[in-house]
């Protein structure tokens, strides 16, 4: 069978959405001193301005995400997390080249800062530069105490899927259910890679881990009736067929199935 695969946007935004931004001044193992230093203290104010930034980044408000991005740096030009908050901004807003400089300037100011060598990371790859792109995700999984690091793996599978990697891409998924059993995104790609390969027990096996770990999407139920289809199971394929239209009725796969009646 002909191998079939696609082509995903990183989950390099999650690491905002997640509420774990205000760790990231935090994860400094190269550096002892910093166990301490943050106990007595209070919040840096660049931290504050970069929360509040990830907070409006996750409503959608860009330019008060931007503001509050660029009111950081002002406030501490050296604060990696907020070069990694502006750059994460700029990439939204298109920004490309300003986008690549601050996330380049968050890793020359903490070299150990996981989320900002993901994010590197996934920039390269989007530039086309696939392998550059794999040293910043080994780095970021490499940083011990890394809260999130299945984030890293995924988005790594998925640049190394780019180029055709396909046995790469699954080490780095598997990596990511290792330590996140229930990481949708990941189920996904490993129900993708499955069917691709004509395992179509695994595929459904993986949706089902998926269906569990969250909501369906228009690509993991067109995913299902394919599947569900190649098993021979048309009772579960109509169902996967029933809830596409029902909840997905605009989406590209409600159409097709429309347009093949």
């Amino acid at each position: 069978m002909k191998k079939r695969y696609r082509r995903y946007r990183p989950v390099w935004v999650i690491m905002w959405l997640s509420g774990i931004i205000s760790c990231q001044s935090a994860i400094k193992p190269h550096n002892a001193a910093n166990d301490f230093d943050g106990l007595s203290a209070a919040p840096d104010a660049a931290d504050i301005y970069v929360e509040l930034g990830a907070l409006y980044l996750g409503e959608g408000k860009l330019d008060e995400a931007l503001n509050n991005a660029r009111k950081a740096i002002s406030v501490n030009t050296d604060s990696s997390p907020a070069h990694n908050l502006l750059g994460v901004v700029y990439q939204q807003l298109g920004e490309t080249d300003q986008a690549g400089w601050h996330y380049r300037r968050a890793v020359e100011l903490d070299a150990y800062n996981p989320y900002a060598l993901n994010a590197l990371g996934q920039y390269i790859c989007a530039q086309g530069r696939q392998i550059e792109a794999d040293s910043y995700f080994i780095r970021a999984l490499a940083v011990p105490f890394y809260p999130t690091p299945w984030i890293a793996a995924h988005n790594a599978g998925l640049c190394m899927a780019e180029i055709n990697h396909f046995q790469q891409a699954e080490k780095y998924y598997r990596q990511a259910l290792n330590q996140h059993p229930k990481f949708a995104p990941s189920l996904l790609r490993m129900a993708d890679l499955r069917f691709a390969e004509g395992d179509f027990l695994s595929a459904r096996h993986y949706l089902q881990r998926y269906d569990q770990a969250g909501q369906p999407t228009a690509e993991s139920l067109w995913l299902g009736i394919h599947t569900e289809r190649q098993l021979a199971n048309r009772y579960q394929a109509t169902d996967y067929i029933l809830q596409l239209r029902a909840k997905f009725p605009d989406s590209e796969q409600a159409r097709y199935l429309d347009r093949a009646k």
